[in-house]
């Protein structure tokens, strides 16, 4: 059997190849830069541990835990501090804990009394019938109210997407809150009743996913997987053609001293939505069009990692981390405070945290200079954490292209890739372009990927 190409040594490209040889099925990765993993890079420096980008991974599917089962990465997967549960969110200049039961949330200064009568409100709040696709904005103020959208989601958006509530659709951003009201007629009655379903597919919502890592970083996990492709993975061989003759796919790849044009059974593209127009794609010599799905947006982010002496941090920084609204005026999205999350982020003595910058909110801060950045994650910081003195430790990196933005309008796109699949039979799109923007997400991804080849590749 010839073997499937994929395109992207992501981890939903990893994952994919790494369960197709599961299956004896053949593979080759073409990836155009030098390294595997894409955003996920892990440093060690200095005793401070930087993640470039992911921090944790969320198991919100079996998929997820069976995938360190089967890489064989149990004795290194690292669980969070039993202490690093409290999440903050900034209200009136400060991190307030996010409450963790009715009661508390009744109880918090998060909230006025008119947001929390919204809450109590919103299970007799009719659901929307007209059709109209509505963006995360639009369906909470219907649902809550503006101050709920301020205060909290517009920081939960940030988080996520580093994306703007206004365009991001609920449709396609977060399509289980717009199923809930669908199928419950509200998000609370929804969370309620619909915990036994979800408990029969195995599925665990983000907010209450089990989150890890490993002892030095999610890197493990995609230098792992990429063991196992010694020989079938091709790094700095960018894909300029792929194209289908005569029931087999030919890719033509450039490489820095040569071309290469290989025939394979099958093509699995887990790259970037906008590093597709790039590459030639044509079926029995018919060119496919794939140009609009370079229209998604990415906005840029940056993500910069300090290190600070404990006594130079008032804020005890025993939690997650904190959520940022727009509208409390800082200039970070929110901060992971990654040491406190994780064992050997730090030296003794010391703090990682993990600041994020740009975004949809702010795109031009995200290409500052490092020093720049620094200066700025460090005011912010200042204010909010009591932070006093320069940072022992700096690591900055910046994407330019980030997240892919879910908005209103989206469904355009999921449109377009079924229809690309359908004009190039034997092609497979997958990735967090189409299947959700977390690290998770890509993962099942990836796992569903290989069940769709799979069945593709059998004999009739």
């Amino acid at each position: 059997m010839k073997s499937v190409a994929i395109i992207g040594a992501g981890i939903t490209g990893l994952t994919a190849a790494f369960y197709l040889k599961r299956q004896s099925i053949p593979v080759t990765v073409y990836e155009a830069r030098a390294r595997v993993g894409g955003v996920i890079q892990s440093l060690r420096q200095d005793g401070f541990l930087a993640e470039f980008g992911p921090n944790t991974l969320l198991e919100t599917s079996p998929k997820i835990g069976q995938l360190v089962i089967d890489a064989g990465l149990q004795s290194r997967r690292l669980d969070p501090d039993p202490k690093a549960e409290a999440r903050y969110v900034v209200r009136y200049k400060r991190p307030i804990a996010m409450p963790g039961s009715p009661l508390g949330f009744f109880s918090t200064d998060l909230f006025s009394l008119k947001a929390k009568l919204a809450v109590l409100r919103e299970p007799f709040v009719s659901r929307r019938r007209d059709g109209v696709e509505e963006s995360i904005a639009q369906f909470v103020v219907r649902r809550f109210n503006q101050e709920f959208l301020d205060h909290a989601i517009d920081a939960l958006v940030a988080g996520i997407y580093a994306g703007d509530p206004y365009r991001l659709s609920v449709t396609h951003a977060f399509p289980k809150l717009k199923a809930l009201e669908d199928n419950y007629g509200s998000m609370i009655k929804g969370q309620i009743f619909g915990a036994r379903e979800r408990k029969k597919r195995g599925e665990v919502a983000k907010d209450r996913a089990p989150k890890f890592s490993f002892d030095e970083g999610l890197q493990v996990l995609t230098d792992t997987l990429a063991q196992q492709l010694t020989g079938d993975l091709r790094c700095a061989c960018k894909v300029i053609a792929i194209e289908r003759k005569e029931n087999r796919w030919v890719v033509t790849g450039r490489g820095k001293e040569t071309n290469l044009e290989t025939e394979h059974a099958a093509v699995v593209y887990t790259s970037t939505s906008h590093a597709a127009p790039e590459i030639r794609l044509a079926c029995d010599d018919q060119v496919v069009d794939w140009s609009a799905l370079g229209e998604i947006k990415y906005p840029p982010v940056a993500s910069v990692v300090l290190g600070f002496k404990r006594e130079d941090v008032a804020h005890p920084c025993e939690g997650f981390g904190m959520l940022i609204p727009k509208i409390e005026g800082f200039k970070i999205l929110g901060t992971i405070f990654s040491s406190s999350l994780f064992p050997n982020r730090a030296p003794a003595g010391h703090l990682t945290l993990t600041s994020y910058v740009g975004g949809e909110r702010y795109p031009e801060l995200a290409s500052l200079s490092q020093e720049k950045l620094v200066e700025l994650v460090c005011e912010d910081l200042r204010v909010l954490l009591g932070v006093r003195g320069k940072p022992v430790f700096a690591h900055t990196v910046i994407y330019p292209r980030a997240i892919p933005q879910y908005n209103v309008g989206f469904g355009r796109f999921k449109e377009l890739m079924n229809d690309i699949e359908a004009k190039a039979p034997g092609l497979f799109l997958a990735g967090h372009y189409r299947d959700g923007v977390s690290l998770s997400d890509s993962i099942v991804s990836g796992c569903k990927v290989v069940e769709r080849v799979a069945a593709a590749l059998k004999p009739s």
